[in-house]
């Protein structure tokens, strides 16, 4: 695990086994394996994509800069008349 020892290993496992479930910890090294990872460059990875899941700002912010692009008014046209506009451009064709 990690790089240690067999004996090394144990002795962690032993001094920190509040920190873990033993069957998890199994089952991660099983998933390690099969990606041809160590347990750490596993649990790196995943905990990095589950940072970049997590909302980076808090909800106040956000809401502010919603509401500050709805008061925006830009011109737009009627969908159908977008639509043919846009299948003009790829067919080149009217």
């Amino acid at each position: 695990m990690l790089g240690l020892s067999r004996t090394e290993t144990e002795d962690f496992l032993a001094e920190h086994a509040d920190l873990y479930d033993f069957e998890e910890l199994l089952e991660i090294q099983r998933i390690a394996e099969l990606k041809q990872m160590t347990v750490a460059e596993w649990v790196r990875q995943t905990l990095r994509a589950a940072r970049k899941g997590e909302s980076s700002g808090d909800p106040t912010s956000k809401l502010a800069a919603i509401r500050a692009a709805a008061r925006n008014s830009f011109p737009t046209a009627d969908v159908d008349e977008m639509m043919e506009q846009i299948e003009t451009g790829y067919t080149g064709r009217k």
